[in-house]
């Protein structure tokens, strides 16, 4: 077993819309808060716990994200890219299509772009290499529309919508608990050999297919911060944090 994590997948494709007007003209992983952009923030996370080989999918705007990189000169590190420019294949379905790109490592980091966090990575890290999950997802205890359902030995269960009331139950431990996904993964290259094609797919969809028959376990840590900078009510929340750490 490999004891070091060194490989990541940052999910840019998206097309940002709650980041509107900027995302008309702009991908969303090049929003600017505190005077950086969203992905520079994200490699600099990444990079500070020891990840050195980086994929980042794309399609809005793929080519402002290539070429900003490239500006940059990889921020020293290695950077490939995974385009999805003619067809958005969301989550789930664009990780598969990076298998290509991934498959080398044994175990890998998940990231999505719009996301900040605090959140002590190495830490994570040694929980998944110990408990050797097919998936370990980032998860805390603050309020969402959306949760992931856990039972009591953090093993994804399901998930609901409290809005909707819509449930996807798969694992009927009762009583489950309710933990909000905080956008940050790391799952082990046997995830890619439940699939045979791309398709688009969202990754909730799929670990949730799976989770009744493989191991998913929930990583709790309300203790750090995770915003969603997705959503323009948290911008001066995320420059709280930012102005903490720069």
């Amino acid at each position: 077993m490999n004891t070091v994590i060194t490989k990541a997948m940052v999910f840019a494709a998206g097309l940002g819309t709650r980041l509107k007007p900027f995302t008309d003209i702009h991908p969303k992983a090049l929003f600017k808060v505190n005077g950086s952009t969203l992905l520079e923030r994200n490699i600099a996370y990444l990079k500070r716990y020891g990840i050195n080989d980086i994929v980042i999918n794309v399609h809005h705007f793929a080519e402002q994200i290539i070429d900003y990189v490239a500006l940059h000169n990889s921020w020293g590190i290695k950077i490939t890219f995974s385009d999805e420019s003619d067809f958005l294949l969301d989550t789930g379905g664009g990780l598969f299509k990076a298998r290509p790109l991934l498959e080398d490592a044994e175990n890998m980091v998940l990231y999505n772009a719009d996301i900040l966090t605090d959140l002590p990575l190495d830490k994570m890290m040694d929980f998944h290499l110990l408990h050797q999950p097919m998936a370990t997802l980032s998860v805390s205890d603050r309020k969402s529309s959306r949760y992931f359902l856990f039972d009591s030995e953090n093993r994804l269960s399901g998930w609901e919508n409290i809005v909707s009331g819509e449930q996807k139950i798969k694992i009927h431990n009762i009583p489950l608990q309710q933990k909000a996904f905080s956008g940050i993964h790391i799952i082990h290259r046997s995830l890619f050999n439940t699939r045979d094609a791309i398709e688009k797919l969202s990754i909730t969809d799929w670990y949730l297919e799976l989770c009744k028959d493989q191991t998913i376990l929930g990583y709790n840590d309300s203790t750090s911060t995770f915003i969603d900078v997705g959503k323009p009510a948290s911008l001066g929340e995320a420059e709280k944090l930012l102005n903490s750490q720069d």
